[in-house]
């Protein structure tokens, strides 16, 4: 008897399953273990930390696309300058406040900008 004479057993495909299983598994894993984002911190002093506030009102309040200080209008590139003449040193306290529903993300990009001029007392107030 010849081998092609031998009757033909159906070909089984392979199952899928385990590999899906498998790419399922490590799609998890790594979804884990990467970093979706970068984690910063920005300090803050609390309000209520019983320091002493001196000199004129520096009261920053930050709407979603304004800025104002102690109430008038002021273009957010001309912050710095602006508080200036209000400040004896760089580390006079400045209050922050959020107006408007402006989102977290505003001010803490406000936060920086201040930093970066060199204002090092930034209080943020509800």
């Amino acid at each position: 008897m010849l081998l092609n004479d031998m009757p033909q057993r159906p070909r089984r495909k392979p199952s899928l399953t385990p590999m899906i299983d498998v790419v399922f598994l490590l799609l998890v894993f790594f979804m884990l273990a990467s970093r979706f984002g970068i984690d910063a911190a920005l300090t803050l002093p609390l309000a209520a930390g019983g320091g002493e506030y001196t000199g004129p009102p520096r009261l920053i309040d930050v709407a979603p696309t304004q800025v104002f200080v102690n109430g008038r209008l002021v273009p957010e590139e001309a912050l710095a300058p602006a508080l200036e003449p209000l400040m004896e040193h760089k580390s006079d306290v400045l209050i922050l406040r959020g107006k408007d529903g402006a989102n977290l993300q505003r001010i803490v990009t406000l936060t920086e900008s201040l930093r970066s001029a060199g204002f090092t007392s930034v209080v943020l107030v509800e």
